[in-house]
């Protein structure tokens, strides 16, 4: 499946993407705040392209043929939390490099409308930690309002509080 938007192609992610995956996940301001460690190396974005980045509803943000991020549905057993039965959980991340020019609110906003319109979802949660005003923004932006706070466990084995927010058909 291969999105269009105006200034967006959302498509699968390819092995090919590894090093650009790279180049954007190995920033320290990227992933932690996303809940994943930053890359090592080309290695570490080509198994997450292999595993993570495979999953259906999962899409490359491409700017100019450039990968610059990631938008996907997570649908249960591989969402962050339970969110209830025919619910989809949102995530997305932009490179630090294009922050700023509503990308993930674009592909986002593409992304909802495909699973309301075409997979048959009714509703569409996804959380932020509480410190990620930009991740908060986009939310409001695309119409999600405040569910609940949650306490979460990252990768470190750290307790941190987020915000659910939920969008209904």
């Amino acid at each position: 499946m291969i999105i269009k938007t105006s200034n967006l192609v959302l498509r699968p992610w390819q092995e090919s993407d590894a090093q650009c995956l790279y180049h954007f996940a190995k920033n320290p301001n990227i992933g932690p705040i996303a809940g994943w460690p930053p890359h090592e190396c080309v290695e570490d974005s080509l198994n997450i392209i292999k595993t993570v980045f495979s999953k259906r509803e999962t899409y490359a943000v491409v700017k100019d043929d450039v990968p610059i991020g990631c938008v996907g549905l997570l649908f249960h057993p591989d969402t962050n939390h339970w969110w209830g039965e025919g619910a989809a959980e949102l995530g997305y991340w932009i490179g630090e490099e294009y922050w700023g020019n509503g990308y993930a609110f674009e592909a986002s906003q593409a992304l909802v409308k495909r699973a309301f319109d075409e997979l048959g979802v009714k509703e569409i949660y996804a959380s932020y930690r509480i410190e990620n005003n930009q991740s908060k923004r986009v939310l409001e932006k695309l119409g999600f309002e405040y569910y609940s706070e949650l306490t979460n466990e990252n990768y470190l084995g750290e307790f941190f509080q987020e915000i659910a927010m939920k969008l209904e058909k």
